[in-house]
């Protein structure tokens, strides 16, 4: 399987690369398409749908095809990949649930191939409940499923993130690659790299990704105290707002390393903390210590883990990572991805998320924040 990247600020700078890479009677089938919110989704898809190339899609918030990192673009990558080892299903929520649409996804796996993986990009419903897609998808399919994948963005604007393919897109939608895992290997891993500080605290009221109190305390105000910030720091035009630094909460496992939540927002009237997936009361928590090279040095050391024990080559890399890590990193985020993609030394293609799909080391297949998500292809000879 042959892997192509380009990229492109307009649909016209994409037009001409396609071309391009057509030239010399390369025919892909496949496009991986991960875009801003701000390009035009659908004259993109039709420029593909025209060359007979079906696509897999996400709005982003900052893309790339290498360690350079772009922004308000338009970044695919081309893979020639038998069309009868892959399918791609798009769903929409609608009056159902993630629940019910991603069991639905399940069901479609288990009926198209013996042993399919899904990689997945959904859209952001009002619950951000990519939790549920993952349970989902395991009730579907019977459990043991093998899924990565991205919660789409919006160049962070928290306005409508899309998951799309030809003719359709949504905020409440859910695009997936189902791979017959008999005719492609695919590897991955869910890495963040963050440490823990402090001592572990308890989260004594939430419901759903809302946290109201920590320790009995509020929550806001905990965090904000956390991060060295007083209210005033912060410009107060609405009541819900952005807390700006966003350093995660580590959700603390007894049998699986612990899995990152992100605060995303304050409201100041309840002193409530909006967060990027599912807190439940009860929950032990730690904060993070900020980001320095040795998190990037554990993402690799995972990704190169992978490699060895599971897939020593690939044909391509698709790399979900969290807007959280890209805030928080700055410019060492172009090292991270400079370095995942030595790991395998093959086209790779990612984008920013608000949420992230995929297996810890230790863990199960389930919803990140604040995570790398790295998964690798290789077509079986």
């Amino acid at each position: 399987m042959k892997a192509k990247t380009i990229k492109g600020k307009s649909t016209a700078e994409i037009q001409s690369a396609l071309q391009q890479c057509l030239a010399d009677g390369y025919r892909p089938t496949l496009a991986i398409v991960f875009l801003s919110f701000k390009q035009d989704l659908d004259a993109v898809c039709e420029l593909l749908d025209r060359e007979g190339i079906q696509i897999f899609g996400a709005t982003s918030s900052g893309e790339f095809i290498g360690s350079e990192i772009e922004e308000e673009s338009i970044v695919i990558m081309l893979l020639d990949m038998h069309l009868s080892y892959f399918k791609l299903l798009f769903l929409e929520a609608g009056d159902r649930s993630d629940f019910e649409i991603a069991k639905q996804l399940g069901e479609e796996g288990k009926k198209n191939f013996a042993n399919p993986a899904f990689i997945i990009a959904s859209g952001w419903s009002n619950e951000m409940d990519g939790e549920e897609i993952i349970k989902g998808i395991e009730e579907g399919f019977g459990g043991g499923a093998t899924i990565f994948g991205g919660m789409a963005g919006d160049d962070q604007t928290l306005t409508g993130p899309k998951a799309f393919t030809h003719g359709k897109s949504s905020t409440t939608g859910l695009v997936a690659l189902i791979i017959d895992e008999d005719k492609v290997d695919i590897s991955g891993v869910a890495t963040c790299g963050w440490k823990p500080i402090g001592i572990t605290k308890t989260i004594t009221k939430s419901s759903g990704n809302i946290v109201y109190t920590i320790d009995d305390k509020p929550a806001l105000d905990l965090v904000m105290k956390y991060l060295g910030l007083s209210l005033s720091d912060e410009p107060m035009n609405n009541t819900v707002f952005s807390l700006g630094a966003y350093y995660p909460l580590q959700l603390e496992r007894e049998d699986a390393p612990a899995v990152m939540r992100t605060a995303m927002l304050g409201n100041t009237e309840d002193r409530s903390l909006v967060c990027a997936g599912k807190i439940p009361q009860g929950s032990k928590i730690r904060f993070s210590l900020p980001p320095d090279f040795d998190v990037i040095d554990t993402v690799v050391e995972e990704c190169s883990e992978v490699r060895d024990e599971q897939l020593q080559e690939a044909d391509a890399v698709i790399m979900f990572s969290c807007v959280s890590r890209y805030l928080s990193f700055g410019v060492m985020t172009s090292e991270e991805i400079e370095r995942v993609k030595n790991v395998w030394n093959a086209p790779l293609i990612g984008f920013f998320t608000y949420g992230e799909y995929g297996k810890s080391k230790r863990g199960q297949h389930e919803f990140h924040n604040n995570t790398c998500c790295v998964v690798a292809l290789k077509e079986k000879a």
